[in-house]
């Protein structure tokens, strides 16, 4: 947690609580184990059960015994469940941020690498995903992921409207594609394999099943084994993640290059 506390406190009372204890807003506890527990210790322990374990098997109980503290104890640094899994949100998403001069000049190579980090850290941690959407971001180390992606942004000629529109496009394809990957993680933990993934072993089988005048548009997808990953050279088969990331700021830049041509000439 960041100590970067705003001096007028009136504008924040209505932040949720949990956002509030990302910015260290509400006061420490006064009584209970000093120096033994602290929120970060709290945050860290609650994610690594969830990460061995999963969401469901996150208690507040089960949270305790493991820190070899007494439920009640917690309850005096993060007052609910909902708060803890908040801040578990935030924890995750202080990633490695690339210092400005080590960045590319690239734009599209620094939005690669963000749309990267952030399907990390739904592989890294397969529970994030489980948690529903509230609200806007507002704790600070998830702000700061939505600040770098804006860095790789700040000499395009576009309004602040345009930027954080592209950055919720890349962060919904971001989630998206992290929670099939997680799906593909887990499923191959438990014995699953990526060929079936692919489906590269049930090609032939699909191209009985599926008939031209049933399916006129995927008859032709499935007898090429675009449809399961076969005649690689034949269909130049890639990584899917990177295709539509690509095709997305193919986008982008068609947006640059339209906007541009239609600017008034300056005289």
């Amino acid at each position: 947690m960041q100590d970067n506390r705003p001096e007028d406190k009136d504008v924040l009372k209505d932040l949720p609580n949990g956002a509030k204890l990302s910015w260290g807003l509400n006061k420490p506890p006064t009584r209970g184990p000093k120096g033994e527990l602290s929120i970060p210790k709290i945050v860290e322990a609650a994610i690594a059960i969830a990460d061995k374990d999963g969401l469901a098997a996150l208690s507040m109980s089960r949270l305790a015994g493991s820190l070899g503290f007494t439920t009640m104890s917690l309850y005096r640094y993060v007052s609910s469940k909902d708060d803890l899994l908040y801040l578990m949100q935030d924890a995750v998403c202080h990633i490695p941020i690339p210092d400005v001069e080590d960045e590319s000049p690239d734009w599209r190579e620094n939005l690669r690498a963000y749309v990267r980090a952030c399907i990390q850290v739904f592989r890294d941690h397969p529970w994030y995903v489980d948690i529903p959407i509230m609200g806007i971001p507002l704790a600070p180390y998830n702000l700061k992921v939505i600040d770098w992606a804006l860095r790789s942004m700040r000499h395009l000629p576009l309004n602040q409207f345009e930027k954080m529109s592209f950055i919720l496009l890349l962060s919904s394809y971001s989630r998206s594609g992290g929670m099939l990957l997680r799906d593909m993680d887990l499923a191959i933990e438990a014995g699953s394999t990526p060929e079936k993934f692919s489906g590269v072993n049930y090609g032939e089988a699909l191209q009985q099943l599926v008939k031209p005048e049933q399916y006129p548009d995927l008859y032709p997808v499935i007898a090429s084994g675009a449809y399961t990953g076969e005649n690689e050279q034949d269909n130049n088969v890639g990584d899917d993640f990177e295709f539509g990331l690509e095709r997305i700021l193919d986008s982008i830049e068609h947006y640059l290059v339209s906007k541009k041509s239609i600017q008034p000439d300056s005289k």
